[in-house]
């Protein structure tokens, strides 16, 4: 039997939540329907950095179309474990987006701010089609009025670190996503 893998810091005891194969089954099953929803349309999948970045690599891996690959990184004011419900633009496409369909990739959908901020930023840029894929959602907390086509895990509102989830840019490089226990 293995041991608990457990992360403790300064002021909190993570405890694995979600571990590296469940993350990669729930991937593959994301790959392959974006698969299957994009065949032939060639779209763009745009990561949300820096979170998303092992999301967004290890996603396209498992599309099976064509699929190109870009990125922007947005921002928000706050401590390592709260926002302040201020996001700004940090970074933007580098591509062109007008009559593309556009995937967005993002790590974990919180409180529902940032995704919705990305959502309006994207759209004045009139794709073709617009969809999100999360590999964490917190449905009772976010607060959005449109789908999320593409959701890895449902999960309450808990603070979650590792796979890309970091505690002020620590533990990003986890294979497991970890649950605070405090």
């Amino acid at each position: 039997m293995n041991p608990e893998k457990v992360i403790v810091t300064e002021s909190h005891r993570f405890t694995v939540m979600i571990s590296e194969s469940e993350i990669r089954d729930a991937i593959v099953r994301l790959g392959k329907k974006i698969t299957t929803d994009y065949k032939d349309k060639n779209p763009i999948l745009v990561g949300v950095l820096n979170g998303s970045f092992l999301f967004v690599a290890d996603l396209i891996r498992e599309i099976a179309t064509e699929c190109e690959v870009d990125f922007l990184k947005i921002g928000s004011y706050g401590d390592a474990m709260h926002s302040s419900g201020s996001v700004r633009l940090d970074k933007d496409v580098s591509a062109k987006l007008e009559g593309r369909h556009v995937i967005v990739a993002e790590d974990i959908i919180d409180s529902g701010l940032s995704v919705t901020y990305i959502r309006n930023h994207l759209l004045a840029k009139k794709p073709a089609s617009l969809a999100f894929a999360t590999l964490l959602m917190k449905r009772e907390k976010a607060k959005i009025d449109f789908r999320v086509e593409y959701v890895g895990f449902e999960i309450g509102n808990e603070f979650v670190i590792g796979y890309g989830l970091d505690l002020g840019q620590r533990f990003r490089h986890l294979k497991d996503i970890y649950v605070t226990k405090d």
